[in-house]
């Protein structure tokens, strides 16, 4: 079972409207939870999971960052070198941790970060996400397109390596957009941060492309 736990994300529901636009296959085995952290600090979920989605950041859009319940269970989903897709912000999604801070790769810094980084930043324009060369199986699946107008993340803090697979141009800097990292147990850990406004998160590209991760990433557990 994929379980995807998102926020509203300051009243754009992304990970609701993606997930009420992923294919039925795909949609049947998600388990889906919005502004309700009851399930992931429960820790039930964790033993069953096949891949966690995240879109949330924690502590924002009226929602209490997860506690100890959620912790415990994350880590225990990590030990085992369990899958996770990081959409959007997500990288945030349980800043408050330290260990989770040094988790993805690169990371999405808010404001008074405990670490003292500089933030991120999320300029506005319209945008291609284009394919980068790496030799990375996904390339072959995925395809370049063009984004409408709304948030690009860029100066993510580097806390790890990773393979990019997309980049976006903004202010003649180019950033990444789509990459993978791995935990301290091998899990892989795909990063995806275009998808703001609903404009975004229903377009056709972009459902796609998050349905071809998903399915990359979900592997039943033997």
């Amino acid at each position: 079972m994929i379980f995807f736990f998102a926020d509203n994300h300051y009243g754009q529901h992304p990970g609701r409207v993606l997930f009420e636009h992923l294919p039925e296959e795909l949609r049947k085995n998600i388990r889906f939870c919005e502004d309700d952290w009851r399930l992931l600090e429960s820790g039930v979920w964790e033993p069953e999971c096949s891949l966690l989605i995240l879109n949330m950041i924690g502590a924002t859009c009226g929602v209490p960052h997860p506690g100890e319940g959620a912790e415990k269970a994350l880590r225990a989903y990590c030990a085992r070198g369990g899958n996770i897709l990081l959409l959007h912000g997500s990288s945030a999604a349980f800043w408050q941790w330290p260990w989770w801070r040094k988790l993805c790769g690169l990371r999405w810094v808010r404001p008074g970060d405990p670490d003292g980084v500089l933030p991120s930043v999320h300029p506005h324009a319209a945008y291609r996400l284009e394919l980068t060369s790496s030799p990375h199986p996904l390339t072959e699946k995925l395809h370049s397109f063009d984004v409408p107008e709304d948030e690009i993340y860029t100066q993510l803090a580097e806390t790890g390596p990773v393979e990019v697979l997309m980049t976006a141009q903004v202010g003649g800097e180019v950033w990444p957009q789509l990459f993978e990292t791995r935990s301290p147990a091998g899990g892989r850990i795909l990063s995806f941060l275009p998808g703001h406004i609903p404009a975004v998160t229903a377009l056709p590209a972009f459902v796609s492309t998050v349905s071809i991760l998903i399915a990359d990433l979900d592997r039943p557990r033997y």
